[in-house]
């Protein structure tokens, strides 16, 4: 009996130490060392919360709005939406202040999971005459592939569908916004707009 308490405190000071020693995601390196990207997944597909990386308390919180947690009233994301870790769009350059954003096409993944990924379009949007570019990418790994695809050129072949359902998506997801689509660029165009933002150490 003796031994219980114990144990409980133990368990409390692991915790609690690991919460102090952890990293911050957002500086993680954007790619691998096999080359391939990295991308942080705050919001898994198919779920509607607005779930945002804070790097200063290291976790993912529910972004609020009027003091209700942020609910996506409409469809699902129809990806796994997050962010190119160590990249920052930076305002005085065009940027919206934020990591570059990403969706991937896959298997849902879980709030946290890091994930490389192969960029394969960029979403160009106006967001309150600021750009919002969204990176369209797949994931690396065979396994966790749903679509077919291996650029941009396949991806519109194959999937002009595709290409509708996103479009219409980020256009109405948020009524509270006015988002205007000014068109797609490849692959190379994706990659581009990754490594414009990278920050310097």
């Amino acid at each position: 009996m003796k031994i219980f308490p114990f144990g409980i405190y133990l368990g409390l000071f692991l915790i609690f130490s690991a919460c102090k020693t952890s990293k911050d995601l957002g500086k993680l390196p954007t790619k691998t060392s096999n080359g391939n990207y990295q991308a942080v997944i705050e919001i898994p597909a198919g779920t509607n919360k607005k779930i945002e990386y804070h790097k200063t308390q290291k976790k993912f919180l529910v972004d609020q709005r009027d003091g209700k947690d942020r609910i996506i009233n409409f469809l699902p994301y129809p990806g796994n939406y997050g962010f190119i870790p160590s990249t920052f769009s930076d305002p005085r350059k065009g940027g919206d202040g934020d990591a570059v954003d990403v969706l991937v096409l896959g298997e849902s993944q879980k709030t946290g999971s890091i994930i490389e990924i192969i960029p394969i379009a960029v979403l160009k949007l106006i967001d309150e005459n600021e750009f919002d570019y969204k990176v369209i990418a797949i994931p690396a790994q065979i396994k966790d592939q749903i679509i077919n695809v291996e650029n941009y050129k396949t991806f519109s072949s194959n999937y002009p569908e595709v290409i509708k359902i996103l479009e219409s998506w980020f256009t109405y997801y948020d009524k509270s916004q006015v988002l205007e689509i000014k068109g797609w660029g490849d692959e190379a165009d994706a990659i581009l707009e990754i490594e414009k933002w990278i920050s310097k150490p």
